[in-house]
């Protein structure tokens, strides 16, 4: 048996430039067309020049917290930096880390295993997918389990700081309530030191709880529903991509529900033998994860990405999608397993690892019965085996990622309401929209971004010929006042906007009684001569951010005392 292979990627120079060549690389094939100005809008991704800090971003007291503290944080970047330099820094870190992270976590004994598990990573479906949809956030949890997991080894060897290591990754993964679930799981599950008191055994785990408490603190005290639509389980099932059915497509990272966000190469017929092929590798390459690593570390690695595998196909699964529908219906937060195919982060890691470790045991055998160069031409195939079955990556998703600039009236009005904030009503009522100056592609309202004041959007999603209701209280209202043939603006409404360059109506009804104070090109704005302020904003979450924070705090100075006695 060979000897424990151990992290070699922080002692030798040529691992350690080949993956940086190897990060770069994928940065600038997949970010190209961000290298014009302007903003990427799709879907969920919205970045705006300045974000303004609002409470309503902070900790919103009518809506789910699904971007808490993320939002929170990209307006305290803004006072930084503009909104199109973090956009970009944002999503370059995304897939840089994800590329070394993956490449210095598996135990190879050479550098090209080291690329391929690197490449496997960070040129998946699941990130193309989740990319093409906009969850720019998802992606940092992403990014940061790499790293989260080589902490968690690390305190599994005994390693000093290891867990304060552990935990400033584990604040990447916690910017969205999604991440922050899968960070809290691997940790209690890979994260055990080999010896010490019960309270040491659970200080890393509670510091990793602490970082979620910004958003679940946010979900106590909101105003918003704490159940879920149970429509949503079929509307965001994972989906079959091709002939192999949704398992296959689960298994090879992707299935992501909507079909706007597959990248067209996944339809194509010999994706589910790559896939099988895939698969077939990374197990054989599973006994050598499991022997090179702590005892019980790859085991249980496993287990996680296979619990992650069965969540992603709960709702697919005509056994398991009742259940589903029931705790949604019933149990407050389940809402959060709708779309459970973006729990498969630890899966992706575990197969990029074995399918690396898989590849080096083929070669090895190849080098021994043919030649050295053989085996070298072994882990270069699977090294560019990625980018073959998923081209379509390259070049910002084949250009569907593309830099906007925002009309000029968008600022005017923006001006207009910072002059005199107050709360914005944003006709027609729709959660997305598509604008002509973004090539009619779907994103999340940009204006509830872009405004210093709170805007109320529809909070209702459509997908297919599927509704799905919303949880907040304020857009309900609204609908309300609509459908009756009332004004919109009650006394709570400071503003309307209407958006006449995305489709739809409004009735005049709704504008009744209210003073035009901007006409434009595609925007009007009017004015409610009856506007009365409304209470102060709800601020459960300042407590979570001050969890958050200390949790944060004390990991970065065990990490720097650490760093001072070397």
């Amino acid at each position: 048996m060979p000897p424990p292979v151990h992290d070699v990627a922080t002692s030798d120079g040529s691992n350690s430039i080949a993956l940086y060549w190897c990060a770069a690389l994928v940065v600038t094939v997949v970010l190209g067309p961000l290298a014009r100005a302007g903003y990427v809008l799709r879907y969920d991704m919205v970045f705006v020049p300045r974000q303004p800090l609002r409470w309503d971003l902070i900790a919103p007291a009518g809506a789910p917290p699904r971007a808490v503290p993320l939002d929170a944080l990209v307006s305290l970047s803004g006072l930084l930096a503009p909104g199109w330099l973090v956009q970009r820094i944002a999503l370059g870190a995304v897939l840089a880390a994800a590329t070394l992270g993956a490449g210095r976590l598996v135990p190879a004994r050479h550098t090209a295993t080291r690329v391929v598990a690197a490449l496997g990573y960070a040129w998946t479906p699941f990130l193309a997918e989740r990319l093409l949809l906009g969850q720019w956030g998802l992606l940092l949890c992403y990014a940061a389990l790499p790293w989260l997991v080589a902490a968690a080894r690390d305190v599994r060897r005994g390693h000093p700081a290891a867990g304060a290591r552990l935990v400033l990754a584990a604040a990447a993964a916690c910017t969205t309530p999604t991440g922050g679930v899968i960070a809290f799981a691997a940790t209690v599950l890979l994260a055990r030191p080999p010896a010490g008191s019960r309270w040491r055994r659970l200080a890393t785990p509670a510091a990793v709880a602490a970082l979620n408490a910004p958003w679940l603190l946010v979900a106590a005290g909101s105003a918003a529903r704490a159940v879920s639509d149970p429509a949503g389980v079929a509307a965001f099932a994972a989906r079959a991509e091709n002939w192999g059915g949704t398992l296959v497509a689960l298994a090879g990272t992707g299935g992501v529900w909507n079909a706007f966000a597959v990248p067209a190469s996944r339809t194509g017929p010999l994706v589910p033998l790559c896939t099988v092929a895939v698969l077939a590798v990374a197990v054989a390459g599973l006994p050598t994860l499991r022997r090179r690593w702590p005892a019980g570390m790859g085991t249980r690695l496993t287990v996680l990405a296979g619990g992650a595998l069965l969540l992603a196909a709960a709702g697919a699964l005509p056994g398991t999608a009742g259940v589903l529908r029931a705790a949604v219906t019933h149990l407050p937060g389940a809402g959060l397993l709708r779309d459970g195919q973006k729990f498969l982060i630890p899966y992706a890691l575990w197969l990029a690892l074995c399918l690396a470790l898989g590849a080096e045991r083929l070669a090895e055998s190849v080098a021994a019965r043919v030649s050295p160069g053989a085996g070298r031409l072994v882990l270069a195939g699977f090294a560019l085996l990625p980018l073959a079955i998923l081209p379509d990556l390259a070049w910002g998703a084949g250009g569907r990622l593309r830099p906007v600039a925002y009309p000029a009236e968008w600022a005017a009005v923006a001006g207009v309401v910072a002059a005199d904030p107050g709360p914005v009503v944003s006709l027609p009522m729709s959660a997305y929209r598509a604008y002509p100056w973004n090539g009619r592609t779907v994103v999340l309202d940009p204006m509830a971004r872009y405004l210093a004041a709170p805007v109320v959007t529809d909070d209702r999603l459509r997908v297919g010929d599927t509704v799905v209701a919303g949880e907040g209280s304020g857009a309900a209202a609204v609908r309300a006042r609509l459908a009756a043939g009332r004004p919109v603006a009650g006394d709570g409404v400071r503003w309307v906007l209407v958006q006449r360059d995305t489709g739809g109506s409004v009735p005049a009804t709704a504008l009744a009684g209210l003073t035009p104070v901007h006409r434009g090109a595609a925007l009007d704005l009017y004015r409610n001569p009856g506007y009365r302020p409304t209470g102060p904003a709800h601020r459960w979450g300042l407590a979570g951010y001050l969890l958050a924070g200390v949790a944060l705090a004390a990991a970065a100075g065990a990490v720097m005392r650490r760093r001072f006695a070397r």
